[in-house]
């Protein structure tokens, strides 16, 4: 089997959008869900790790496959936006309890397993949950990719200065997930 030492990392897409301004994140969203799927797709050509590093709402009876399942049985606003991005067969997955999908989990073990140096982060919301993964992550070295149109947040505008922090602070690479080229990773 191939070996790659990249990974595509999905934040928070597994989410009912039930909370202050859910609706308007998710108005935001839908556009990034699909481009997020198309890159996944790509990265699964490439046997490249698919890891969801997922809030759990404060809800810690349920579990990863719980959490899907619960989200795919409402007839809410956000069935179309999980049903896009649900995990197949083989993906990771990650509970978190806060904004960072380093706090308090085991991340960086599963990263440090499969030899892991650059990371592809996705997600939502783009000023919060992504970018605290993404300032850990840069905290601990990786190299990062954060395509542009996979990221939303509440606003365009608040959106648009998250990404300009984690490509002049952070170094992150914000170029479109179409434009990313994965088999340079694939060793």
């Amino acid at each position: 089997m191939e070996h790659t030492n990249i990974a595509l990392i999905l934040i928070d897409v597994i989410n009912d959008f039930q909370f202050d301004d859910g609706e308007q994140l998710l108005a935001q969203a839908l556009s990034a869900a699909k481009n997020i799927a198309n890159l996944k797709e790509r990265a699964k050509m490439y046997n490249i790790p698919i890891i969801y590093v997922n809030d759990n709402f404060k809800n810690w009876d349920l579990d990863f496959v719980e959490l899907v399942e619960q989200c795919l049985r409402q007839e809410e606003r956000d069935k179309p936006f999980v049903k896009l991005l649900k995990p197949n067969i083989g993906d990771y997955h990650i509970l978190k309890p806060s904004y960072s999908g380093f706090y308090a989990t085991p991340l960086q073990l599963l990263l440090d397993d499969l030899n892991i140096d650059t990371l592809i982060i996705t997600g939502v919301a783009g000023d919060m949950c992504v970018q605290f993964t993404a300032n850990d992550a840069f905290m601990r070295g990786f190299n990062l990719y954060v395509p542009k149109d996979c990221i939303a947040s509440k606003t365009e505008a608040a959106n648009d200065i998250a990404l300009k922090q984690m490509k002049e602070i952070l170094k992150a690479d914000i170029t479109v997930a179409d434009q990313v080229v994965l088999h340079h990773y694939i060793q």
